[in-house]
């Protein structure tokens, strides 16, 4: 990894030279304040005194290059208020950004004389403010001022939204279900294709312009989230050459530089996050394995292919690092039109170790006479420790070629990740329904997952019309996924009362190798129009589209066991069983062989396709001077085959398992009480959607915790608890909102808004009803109609009110409480209810929390700007509530995710010539807090479901912009 920080940085420093510039540029934005915060084009751009100036582009940016000093920048339009932006610095070598929102004047010009205001962020509150939609967002500049260095570091201060393992986006405490993510308004798959989000932590903060949390639907949005929709929005190109490398490092002392971390021999490759070929199948999937009694020699030749490493070894782990690089330029063809390039790529190299990873499996005893016994049962619990080696590559590619009255756009995204965990577990298996002896178990694992997405995305902006009343937007973009489990080697050994270690089937499994492996392509196209027209002989716009998102996907498992003619293993010694000499041969008639059944099931392979086709209209009007009204109906028609096989061996080709033409309807009102104050109300109609895993039949082993999750393609429950042909639908939800916000200056905000959903057959993470199996099986049912209902607070005040030398101190607070009621379906309420499941003194209520909703949510906290001295610094708190993980099913107890404290600290210190080089200083997790998820049962003592101790983590890094 030295070698390669060398070469970025001889690179970098013999590609540019840097230059001493004796200039500074302004750019901005012009901003129609009255069609919904569109671009104002050919807006005029004029230096107070002088003949300097210039013209906004039809995507409403200007730039002008000025010599070092202050100015008064004047914004001109015909039909439009004139505004004069005083005290505007100047600075050599830097970019001063300045955006300004333009309303209409039917009067007289009229002159709006104003001094331009230090803090960046009030072209993001301007967005709010006239968005058709309720939504809240976060500029490149507030991101800044965070210190987040990607995305998902950086959306959690939007209000109402809290980002789960680091990664994943979870929207008014709704589960990732509910919540979408999308790259430039258009769908992306995540590192996770069974997720509705995008892993956030794959973006660095230096490629964004803008992140948008949408939160009520409009009928241009896609119609599967419910929570929110998040829209990361990436730069075009610089307005100037830009090109900046940076370097981080981030130690945790309970994790880092341990000397009994694990690890084992991986490929070459590892370092850059895939496998070289090392950990490929060894054999053809098909290739039949003979038993001991037929085809000898080859049953030893196909042994000896696998892996023979099964134990990790110990050694001395590393700390966290990462790198990156941007370049970014435009140019001024000889036609006026303008070519610009962005290219961005990062690396980052996590090392994770926990030294008491502890999962629990838990029962209520269903036994005769059990209905007094109210502590829980241990069917399984684990503790050891775990090391993950997290490595992250992407690269970002675009290019951008803009005339006055279009913009066509290339962008070209890679991620690629690999992550190596090694563990050591020590468990203790119960499998007599908590009335039998403790089986004591050991297990070595050795896992490898490769996961990367290639996005393209082709689109077009297009203006036309006497007055640019026309614009028309189109998107098509290809992505391609895909995720394999190479080479997962589990390797269990039950512990004997004389403390011989052996082979034991029937406590845990055969030792085992397995492959799993997912495709998956995605293409996505969509058109949008959009006319700005006359209602009520007032400005308006009406907008119309279609799309179409067509997914495949291809999984398959392939796993491969492993016995002994003597299931005593010396020492538990993993490694032992593979080894030179101890392989079976037909002339020892000892040793490892591979067990003789069939390696690929087909029952779990499948594969799905997917198609939603969507058709839109809405107008945006104003029925008075104040009121503005936008309502808008969209249609989408879900289409999902399957293909795969039961274990009975039906087989099914392209079965049409959804097929919904739906309308969702849509209507926003807002009503400006004031210029700065307005009252929001919205309807919409959204939906969630089963993912593929969920409406497959393929039945998914974690070896490493032995669950097992089963997919639904086929069926609800009957009254016995087996599934029936009746796949699982989809879930349609009504939303309601109501806002109250006032925007005050500085950036400074108060909203308070309310919001009520109703679910239709909600789709939830359930047990299966199955009690004589220790080890819990998983799958997804629509147990039953829902309503949440809840609140939202947001504050923003600096503290100048205090005195003049505070106004630098931010306070920033938003909290959300949300309140979710689910009616259990009868036949929860039955498992639930049971003979020998109820406790005594118990009742159940037939409500109960929505599964994967928190609560409520809390984000809060202060940030100094430093303005002389250039530094920035903010401790910010998080927290969401206690939420259902997993719905029990009377048997195996609810699962619920407790709170996580969050308390970070975050500096930026800018400095050097033209302050080219910064430095960032960061402590996370502050408070040590740990993640646990517990069962909860009547009377009982909570258990541990899962439990981990990320520790606090402290970083720094360094960047320098050439």
């Amino acid at each position: 990894m030295k070698n390669i920080l060398i070469v970025l940085f001889l690179f970098a420093f013999g590609l540019f030279n840097i230059t001493n510039a004796q200039t500074g540029i302004l750019t901005g934005n012009v901003i129609d304040g009255d069609y919904n915060n569109e671009p104002l084009a050919f807006a005029n751009v004029l230096v107070k005194g002088t003949s300097t100036g210039t013209t906004s582009d039809f995507d409403g940016k200007y730039q002008l290059e000025l010599n070092a000093g202050t100015y008064t920048i004047i914004f001109s339009f015909v039909g439009y208020e004139t505004k004069e932006i005083s005290d505007v610095v100047i600075t050599n070598g830097q970019e001063t950004h300045l955006d300004i929102t333009l309303a209409s004047n039917a009067l007289d010009e009229i002159v709006i004389t104003t001094s331009v205001k230090r803090n960046t962020e009030n072209a993001v509150l301007q967005i709010q403010k006239k968005s058709v939609t309720l939504l809240d967002a976060m500029s490149a500049q507030g991101i800044k001022k965070t210190g987040a260095g990607d995305v998902a570091a950086a959306v959690k201060s939007v209000p109402g939204v809290s980002v789960q393992g680091g990664k994943y986006v979870y929207v008014r405490g709704l589960g990732d279900r509910y919540s979408k993510s999308i790259l430039n308004g258009v769908d992306i798959p995540g590192l996770d294709p069974d997720r509705n989000t995008v892993q956030m932590d794959v973006f660095p903060t230096s490629i964004i312009d803008n992140i948008i949390v949408v939160k009520s639907a409009a009928a241009e949005y896609p119609a599967d989230f419910t929570g929110g929709i998040v829209d990361i929005i990436t730069k075009d190109f610089p307005t100037k050459g830009e090109y900046s490398i940076s370097l981080g490092a981030a130690y945790n002392p309970s994790m880092h530089f341990n000397d009994n971390a694990l690890t084992y021999n991986g490929s070459s490759t590892d370092n850059f996050g895939y496998d070289n070929g090392s950990r490929d199948l060894p054999i053809n999937r098909y290739q039949p394995i003979p038993g001991t009694f037929e085809n000898r020699v080859l049953l030893t030749s196909l042994t000896d292919r696998f892996q023979k490493q099964l134990k990790a070894d110990n050694f001395t782990n590393g700390a966290n690092f990462d790198f990156g690089f941007t370049l970014g330029n435009q140019y001024a063809l000889e036609n006026d039109d303008k070519i610009g390039y962005q290219v961005a790529v990062s690396y980052k190299n996590d090392v994770t170790f926990y030294d008491e990873r502890i999962d629990g499996r838990y029962t209520r005893r269903v036994t005769s006479g059990a209905n007094d016994i109210y502590e829980l049962d241990a069917s399984r619990t684990s503790t050891g420790s775990e090391s993950v080696n997290n490595v992250l590559l992407n690269g970002l590619v675009g290019i951008t070629y803009k005339t006055n009255r279009s913009k066509l756009k290339v962008n070209l995204l890679h991620i690629q990740n690999g992550e190596s965990t090694s563990n050591f577990l020590e468990q203790q298996s119960n499998t007599s329904g908590g009335v039998g002896a403790f089986e004591p178990l050991v297990k070595d694992g050795l896992l490898y997952t490769q996961r990367s997405i290639t996005n393209l995305l082709l689109s077009g902006n297009h203006n036309w019309g006497a007055n640019n009343e026309w614009d028309f937007d189109w998107k098509l973009s290809p992505t391609f996924t895909g995720v394999y489990d190479k080479n997962h080697r589990i390797t269990p050994f039950q512990i004997s009362d004389d403390g011989d270690y052996f082979i034991s089937p029937s406590a845990s499994s055969y030792p085992i190798q397995l492959w799993r492996n997912l495709t998956e392509e995605n293409w996505s196209g969509k058109a949008d129009f959009s006319k700005k027209v006359t209602i009520l002989n007032r400005p308006a716009k009406i907008k119309f589209g279609a799309s179409h998102n067509y997914k495949f996907r291809d999984f398959s498992i392939d796993q491969y066991s492993f016995t002994n003619t003597n299931v005593i293993v010396p020492n538990g010694d993993s490694n032992l069983l593979l080894a030179e000499g101890n392989i079976w041969t037909p002339s020892t008639g000892e040793g490892t062989h591979l067990n003789i059944e069939n390696a690929f099931e087909p029952a779990n392979a499948y594969e799905g396709e997917q198609q939603v086709s969507a058709t839109y209209f809405s107008a945006e009007f104003n029925l008075s001077e104040n009121l503005k009204t936008v309502l808008g109906i969209r249609s989408e028609n879900y289409i999902q085959y399957y293909t795969g096989e039961e274990n009975d061996g039906t087989a099914y080709t392209r079965e049409k398992i959804l097929d919904q033409l739906d309308l969702f309807p849509s209507a926003n009102l807002i009503y400006a009480l004031t210029d700065e104050s307005n009252l929001r109300l919205s309807y919409s109609r959204t939906t969630a959607r089963p993912s593929f895993k969920e409406a497959s039949s393929a039945q998914i082993y974690d070896p490493v915790t032995n669950d097992t999750f089963l997919g639904n393609a086929f069926g609800k429950f009957d009254s016995n608890g087996n599934l029936i042909f009746d796949p699982i639908s989809p879930t349609y939800i009504n939303n309601f909102d109501l806002r109250y916000e006032i925007f005050r200056e500085e950036g400074q905000m108060i909203a308070v808004s309310g919001f009520y959903k109703s679910f239709k057959d909600p789709i939830e993470i359930v047990f299966m009803p199955n009690t004589s199996s220790s080890s819990p099986q998983y799958t997804v049912a629509n147990l039953g109609d829902s309503k949440m209902y809840g609140a939202e607070f947001e504050f923003r005040q600096n503290f100048g009110f205090v005195r003049e030398s505070l106004s630098n101190l931010t306070f920033n607070a938003n909290a959300s409480y949300t309140k979710s009621e689910l009616i259990m379906s009868d036949f929860e309420y039955q498992l639930r209810t049971a003979e020998g499941v109820l406790r005594t003194g118990e009742t159940v209520d037939r409500t109960r929390s929505l599964q994967g909703m928190s609560p409520y949510l809390i984000n809060g906290g202060f940030n100094y700007d430093f303005v002389d001295k250039d530094i920035r610094a903010g401790l910010f708190y998080n927290v969401q509530g206690k939420s259902l993980e997993i719905v029990g099913n009377g048997f195996f107890p609810d699962v619920y995710a407790k709170p996580f404290h969050s308390l970070n600290f975050t500096s930026n210190f800018v400095f050097g010539e033209n302050k080219r080089s910064s430095i960032d200083f960061k402590v996370k997790n502050i408070l040590g807090d740990e993640r646990e998820s517990t069962f909860e049962s009547f009377r009982a003592q909570d258990q541990i479901f899962s439990l981990r101790q990320p520790g606090t983590e402290i970083s720094i890094g360094y960047s320098f912009k050439f």
